[in-house]
């Protein structure tokens, strides 16, 4: 093919030219093109601006506090002069920045490099991925596990995989984000059930009856309330109407139930859930990574066909070695949960007494102080930072709107004396901000 040639016209004026390019788009043209486009993003920029500012006005604005150290349960924020007791983190065990984990990342990244630059399939595999994912599977008691870059890739690889047009979904209606969205990537048919509610669950199967395949999806505990899915009478249910059960593990994966086994071992009903997806990213290391871990045949496929798996970098080397090396901590060692129990009901009981609203199941760490007002959460939170404990407001739309709260998570690095510490600041502002007597 001939080189573009670049022409030159001369304008009936005579006093000005237009270039067309190698491309043969005249310069004019692109000019028009660039102020149609700067019109277009100040319109957007307008629409933009007009929505912060309407989030700033209902008192819902989210800001970012910037961590100068490692994650713990305590830890120093920029801004502050003290260190502040950290009660909001998915750092269950407080393994993000246990030496043993730490160590493991660093001989990681010696051994087997920063990262793959490909996804698994290509050249991203390596025998560490494997590793973690057997062991994983060991742990969980289940056939095989597939590793994600993140456990919202594993909800989003999932669905569209398993589920036809000929099949439904059953999802709780408080499931996570991420369930969500991987519901809507799939064409099964959708249905939601009233929350945890076993009557409207058991209506919508009965009314699926004649589809090929039913899979019930339900959080094992649900991250802004802290309360426990009804797992075992869902069990029972999909095999009186022969349907899959799925849950999400994220917040119970190492540190709930007696071993750190989640949800199933809480109820003591270890087996009888078909798929399980979970994350690295919380108690196992904190640092990233979801996978799926289930029947051998699914996550083959997975391996096949699920996307994120398909078209996303495989996990990093030293990510891979600190969740794996958690993981080895806590199947050593079982009193690591034994003390986020403890340490959760001495807080739950304080403050019940106190005279807090508290939301959650009584044994899980997630504990939720109910204020109802998006205002009144986020005054509280920073009134909680000036006494030296980090919290979080938590309003709409993370949470439904007049369910505005402070989400404690409790940790078993927490001291006692931490715990007893965070109690008394959140009485003395509870009582300035007029939310207990």
């Amino acid at each position: 093919m001939a080189a573009p040639v670049r022409m030159h016209y001369l304008i009936s004026s005579g006093k000005s030219f237009l270039t067309r390019n190698t491309f043969g788009i005249s310069s004019a043209i692109y000019g028009h093109q660039l102020k149609a486009g700067t019109a277009t993003l100040s319109a957007a920029k307008e629409i933009l601006d007009s929505g912060l500012d309407d989030i700033k006005k209902a008192g819902t604005w989210k800001s970012e506090r910037v961590i100068t150290s490692k994650q713990g349960s305590a830890i120093s924020v920029q801004g502050q002069n003290k260190t502040l007791l950290n009660f909001c983190a998915n750092n269950y065990l407080g393994l993000s920045g246990h030496p043993a984990v730490i160590e493991a990342a660093k001989k990681a990244l010696d051994t087997h490099g920063a990262g793959l630059s490909s996804v698994r399939f290509i050249c991203g595999t390596q025998d560490i991925h494997r590793e973690l994912e057997e062991k994983l599977s060991k742990f969980h008691g289940r056939e095989d596990t597939i590793l994600y870059a993140s456990c919202f890739d594993a909800n989003a690889g999932l669905f569209e995989v398993l589920l036809s047009d000929q099949d439904a979904v059953l999802s709780d209606e408080l499931n996570h984000a991420s369930i969500i969205d991987g519901v809507r990537l799939c064409k099964a048919k959708r249905h939601r059930y009233l929350h945890k509610n076993l009557e409207d669950l058991e209506k919508q199967l009965q009314e699926t009856a004649g589809l090929r395949q039913r899979l019930i999806a339900t959080d094992g505990v649900f991250s802004m309330d802290g309360n426990v899915a009804p797992l075992k009478e869902i069990c029972d249910l999909a095999d009186k109407y022969k349907a899959l059960v799925f849950i999400d593990e994220c917040h119970a994966t190492g540190f709930f139930g007696k071993t750190g086994r989640g949800t199933e071992e809480y109820f003591g009903i270890e087996g009888r859930v078909d798929i399980i997806n979970s994350t690295l990213g919380k108690a196992l290391g904190g640092a990233a990574g979801g996978y799926t871990t289930g029947p051998k045949s699914l996550i083959n496929m997975l391996r096949q066909r699920s996307r994120p798996y398909l078209f996303s970098n495989t996990l990093p080397p030293p990510v891979v070695a600190s969740a794996s090396k958690a993981l080895d901590l806590i199947m050593q060692d079982d009193s690591l949960t034994g003390r986020v129990l403890s340490n959760t009901q001495r807080f739950r009981a304080q403050m019940v007494e106190a005279g807090f609203n508290m939301a959650g199941d009584p044994d899980h760490a997630i504990c939720p102080v109910m204020l109802g007002d998006a205002r009144l959460a986020s005054e509280f939170a920073d009134r909680m930072l000036s006494r030296g404990i980090y919290v979080i407001g938590f309003s709409f739309p993370v949470v439904p709107k007049g369910k505005a709260r402070i989400r404690v998570q409790i940790s078993g690095a927490h001291t006692t004396d931490e715990i007893d510490r965070a109690v008394i600041a959140f009485k003395q502002i509870g009582k300035e901000l007029n939310v207990i007597e």
